[in-house]
Parts: C-alpha cells; sequence; structure tokens
C-alpha cells in the first residue's frame, strides 16, 4: 500500500511539476551578448506555457514589462531601448521561473544575407583567403563593441519559428567564424559612430534570390518548379544549396521578430543566366522582407558580383546590368561596385580575397545615407549618355563632378562599330562646357556606335572618382 501511495504521488508531481518548474524558452537569437537597436521598441518573444504570464525586466530602466502566452505558448513583447552606448545590461524574462540575459549592448543592428561572398569568415574558405585576415583576427578584441550572430545552415520546406545562432563577442576566438564583409562593415561603422554594432549573418553559399522568397511567391515563377527543384531529404542527407524557398522558411523566417536597423545584401552568382527576372525579383523580395518585419522601409545596401570568368563571355556582365537596374527599382538602396576588387589570378576564384572595401563601402553608404554623415561621398561613378564626335564617344557620368583618378591610361573600355564587334578602347579625360567628360577612341574603330566598360565576365577597370569609388560596368548598346 505504502508503495502503491509512493508511486502516485510521484506520478502527481511529475505530472504537474511542469507548471511548477517551468522556465521560458527563447529562441537562439535572444541570448548573452546581444546588441539590441538603440532608441525604439525592442521586440522580444519565446515560449511557455500555454496562456501563461511572462514578466520582463530591463536593467537600463528598471522597467517591468508584461506579455500573455497565447494558446499554443507563443508570447511576443517589446522594450524601450535608450540611447547606444557600450554600459552592459541584463534582461531578466520569466514565468517564474527567470530566464537572465547578460552583456547586452544597445546599439545598431544590420541583416545581412545573400550567398557565399556574404558568408565567407575571416578564416576564409578552401583555398580562399581573407587579405589581412590573420591581422584582423588578432586584434579583434580591440573591437568591444561589434558582436556577431552567425545563422546556422538550416532549410525546411514550411515555415520554422526556431533557427541556430547566439552571438558572440568579438575576440580572436571567435572571429574567424565572422563574415568577413560583414566584420568590415561593421568596424567602419562603429568607429564612425563610436557605438556597438550588432551583426546578423544569415547567408548560405551558393544560394538564388529564389532561396530567400517564400512557396507563395516561387511557385508564380514559370521557370520554378518546386517539386523539381527542392531537394528531397534522406537520413544523413543536407539540403541543396540551390533549392528555392528552403533558406527564407529555415533561416530568415525565425527572425523576423528581431528589431533591426537594415539590411545588407551579397548575392547573385547563382543567378547568373537569368538576369532578365533578377531585378524585378530582388525588387520583390526587398518588398516582402520590409513588410515581414514591419519596420517602415528600411535600407538595403546591396554588393555587386565581382568580376569571374575567362573574359570572353558576358552573362556576369547582363547579370551586374541587372543588380543595376534593381537599385533604380527599389527605393531606399544603394549598389557598390566591385570592379577594381579583384587580381588578374582571381578570375577563377568566385571569392575575391578583398572583403575590407566590399564591408567598407557598404558602410559608407549606411554612413551617408542612413546616419547622414556630412562629407562622406558613397556612390560610384555610373553612365549617363554618349554624344558621337568624329571617331571618338562622349560620355558623361554622375557622381564624378570634380572628375577621376586618372587624366589617361584608362583600362576596361570597349568599343563597337555598325558590325557590333568589340575592340580595346582607349579613354582619357575631355574638359568641356565646365564637364568633365571621358573621350574614348579605338584605332579599330573609325566609326564608334557603342562604347562598354568592364562588361566582360572578368574584365576589371581602373578608373574611379575622387574618393577612390569605381566606375560602374556599362554598355551604351542593348545587343544581346
Amino acid at each position: 500500500m505504502q508503495i502503491r501511495n509512493f508511486l502516485i504521488a510521484a506520478a502527481f508531481l511529475s505530472g504537474s511539476g511542469h507548471a511548477l518548474q517551468a522556465k521560458v524558452v527563447l529562441p537562439e537569437i535572444l541570448s548573452d551578448n546581444m546588441v539590441l537597436q538603440q532608441q525604439t521598441d525592442a521586440r522580444l518573444w519565446g515560449w511557455a506555457d500555454p496562456n501563461a504570464t511572462i514578466t520582463v525586466r530591463t536593467s537600463w530602466n528598471d522597467k517591468t514589462y508584461q506579455a500573455k502566452a497565447d494558446k499554443d505558448g507563443k508570447w511576443l513583447t517589446s522594450v524601450l531601448t535608450p540611447e547606444a552606448g557600450y554600459t552592459a545590461y541584463t534582461i531578466e524574462i520569466s514565468d517564474g521561473t527567470p530566464v537572465v540575459l547578460n552583456n547586452i549592448l544597445i546599439g545598431e543592428v544590420w541583416f545581412c544575407s545573400g550567398q557565399s561572398n556574404m558568408e565567407m569568415p575571416l578564416a576564409g574558405f578552401d583555398n580562399c583567403p581573407i587579405e589581412g585576415a590573420n591581422e584582423e583576427i588578432a586584434l579583434a578584441s580591440r573591437w568591444k563593441g561589434i558582436r556577431v550572430a552567425t545563422v546556422g545552415r538550416d532549410g525546411k520546406t514550411a515555415p520554422a519559428d526556431r533557427c541556430r545562432g547566439k552571438w558572440e563577442t568579438s575576440c580572436p576566438e571567435n572571429a574567424p567564424r565572422f563574415s568577413a564583409t560583414a566584420f568590415f562593415f561593421a568596424r567602419m561603422v562603429n568607429k564612425v559612430l563610436d557605438i556597438p554594432v550588432g551583426i546578423i549573418n544569415c547567408s548560405w553559399g551558393g544560394s538564388s534570390v529564389e532561396g530567400w522568397l517564400p512557396k507563395e511567391i516561387v511557385s508564380t515563377y514559370p521557370d520554378i518548379n518546386l517539386e523539381r527543384d527542392i531537394r528531397k531529404v534522406q537520413p544523413g542527407d543536407w539540403w541543396h544549396w540551390m533549392s528555392p524557398t528552403i533558406m527564407y522558411n529555415g533561416m530568415l523566417k525565425p527572425l523576423q521578430n528581431y528589431t533591426i536597423k537594415g539590411f545588407l545584401w551579397y548575392q547573385g552568382e547563382a543567378n547568373v543566366g537569368r538576369h532578365k527576372t533578377y531585378a524585378e525579383r530582388l525588387k520583390t523580395m526587398v518588398d516582402l522582407w520590409r513588410k515581414e518585419w514591419g519596420l517602415g522601409e528600411l535600407p538595403f545596401y546591396f554588393v555587386e558580383t565581382a568580376p569571374f570568368g575567362d573574359g570572353k563571355g558576358t552573362a556576369g556582365a547582363l547579370l551586374r546590368e541587372a543588380q543595376h537596374k534593381a537599385e533604380s527599382l527599389i527605393p531606399n538602396s544603394a549598389m557598390i561596385s566591385t570592379n577594381d576588387l579583384v587580381e588578374p589570378y582571381e578570375a577563377t576564384n568566385i571569392h575575391p580575397k578583398d572583403k575590407k572595401h566590399v564591408g567598407e563601402r557598404l558602410a559608407y553608404q549606411a554612413l551617408a545615407k542612413t546616419y547622414h554623415i556630412q562629407g562622406i561621398e558613397a556612390d560610384s561613378p555610373a553612365y549617363q549618355s554618349m554624344t558621337i564626335e568624329g571617331n571618338a564617344a562622349i560620355l558623361d557620368f554622375s557622381h564624378a563632378r570634380n572628375g577621376f583618378n586618372r587624366m589617361n591610361g584608362m583600362v576596361g573600355f570597349e568599343m563597337a562599330g555598325e558590325d557590333r564587334v568589340f575592340y580595346p578602347a582607349q579613354g582619357e579625360v575631355k574638359w568641356e562646357d565646365q564637364k568633365i567628360r571621358i573621350r574614348v577612341t579605338c584605332d579599330k574603330v573609325t566609326k564608334p556606335v557603342a562604347v562598354r566598360y568592364g562588361f566582360r565576365d572578368f574584365l576589371p577597370g581602373n578608373v574611379a572618382n575622387l574618393r577612390e569609388l569605381p566606375l560602374i560596368p556599362f554598355r551604351t548598346d542593348d545587343w544581346e
């Protein structure tokens, strides 16, 4: 009888003890060392017992907030954050049993996404180094205000509410795993604004723009067959990097409650050959992300894919042209050019080593346009118009009001006549009507019809404005 009563009591305690011993469950992105967006209503969320009352206390103002879990145990609230600074705070979240988050900074949070060149860590990939990586990693502890959360690869066929990715401080032990591009962005912003910067790196090498869109949108694209294109999972298998929708479902969707300042995007290589649809699909992606985050027209700064290939084809150039077009379609966006950031031997390396200038150019966009720091230029020279004068083409450009980085010896121009055959051409500065233009000639073309610059898979140029921002590759023709 005593044994029976003991078993009944044990069963009662084990069944009712869940309510007594339960504590809130948080997504991994809400962790020690995180950065919360300053001076806003920063969202916090998680899971608890159904209908439980959740209390949240923030140490910076000793204020308490309450949330109510729904019937499935999900809860969401927001907390008012102060000005950015280096003081470390705590947040206590409890439904009776507290969970404490420590070493929290208040600053600026940027969401970084794309494929391998965004994912590429400071440690590099096999046979693909990051220039200056060892020094940057060794000095990583200097950047007390930089924190990075790297989201684990996890493809899913339906939207998930959880993903892997905890915040890490900047130190030699952690820095090798940080996205190099995002780290250099954060470092420049941190140096200029002198406030903490948090980076959420949510990228997957080889992913296409369709991988970051939901089924409802991708299923309307005539060139995508979800049954065919999403790889079937087998035990021990891994998700195919080219599959549509799975990054959106498994990695992006779980993070949309996190309050951010803006987006950084470094992708395009996987869409080479599909340039005719890229600009509109990128716009669709940005529109959707902004809508689902619900934070207004968040800035979207993105990277032009670098020169890559044998230099004969133009598939990569056509994709870069589509990227430049996307900039005009997407409000509050800007593209940075990377045409000058490759070495000749990197023609067959899709992961160029110079990520420092990529990250810094993205930072210039944010500093000039989001944070409104006067004096910083962010935009590259871009082609505007052409006139023909005899055997020469006279070209006008935006963002080059004070001229270019060289008077002559310009590399990257090509010219064609009516036969549509392009030959290497020479460019030189031409002063006319109080404007600085570029005059292009070619000894093989006496009656020019079209000019191109850097418009091949691999044709790096050397033309830039006075702030060393490179001329964006272009063509004056529309020939296929």
